[in-house]
């Protein structure tokens, strides 16, 4: 296991990182392990973004549905100021 310090953390992080490990019921470095995995591993999660939301919504999603027609977007006002 490898050993990190931190230096130069500032005292109200420090106070919110004693206090959201207490509200956990563990060490402040329980708790800093604890952020450092999840974040680490949610940012290797999303190159597959495609794969979880097909996931997500794969209950959800029926074969009857169809996507409606595109239509024609509407042709652009001329604001000609002379008129």
């Amino acid at each position: 296991m490898a050993t990190l310090t931190i230096r130069n953390l500032d005292d109200a992080t420090k106070r919110l990182l004693r206090i959201r490990a207490a509200q956990h019921g563990v060490s402040m470095e329980e708790e800093v392990r604890r952020i450092l995995c999840k974040e680490l591993s949610r940012s290797s999660d999303q190159s597959l973004l495609g794969q979880r939301l097909l996931n997500r919504f794969a209950e959800s999603a029926s074969e009857e549905f169809v996507l409606p027609a595109r239509q024609i977007p509407r042709a652009v006002p001329d604001w000609d100021e002379s008129a």
